[in-house]
């Protein structure tokens, strides 16, 4: 299935033949512009036509790349270990999966949106 456009969404050729190569080689595709120019709304619109599930992680000026991927919460677990709690031997309740991880552990290929990246922290 190629990527042409929507009824709410007019897309240029260079931006369908992008999408469709990023599809293609399954290789992500940076968009870049100013705010309002349609970067979301492209990301929306290529999920529904091409029937792929939308991830979204935005990002805020305290946002580190690592939570992309898992955040440990290792106070909940000291305090759980401190109570006698037997979920404290299995770690994997204290870690909460990412947006990448969601994307990366996806049975089937996601369009993944990463908004405001460039709020980030330069690190």
């Amino acid at each position: 299935m190629k990527f042409t456009g929507t009824d709410s969404y007019v897309s240029t050729d260079d931006l369908s033949m992008a999408v469709n190569a990023a599809v293609t080689l399954q290789r992500p595709l940076l968009i870049k512009g100013e705010p309002g120019t349609g970067k979301t709304l492209l990301a929306e619109q290529v999920a529904e036509s091409m029937g792929k599930t939308l991830i979204q992680w935005h990002i805020k000026s305290t946002t580190k790349a690592q939570q992309g991927l898992y955040e440990y919460d290792a106070v909940s677990r000291l305090r759980d270990s401190q109570l006698g709690n037997e979920k404290v031997k299995d770690i994997s309740n204290y870690i909460r999966k990412g947006k990448l991880w969601e994307a990366f552990a996806a049975d089937e290929q996601v369009v993944l949106l990463i908004d405001e990246i460039d709020k980030a922290d330069i690190e």
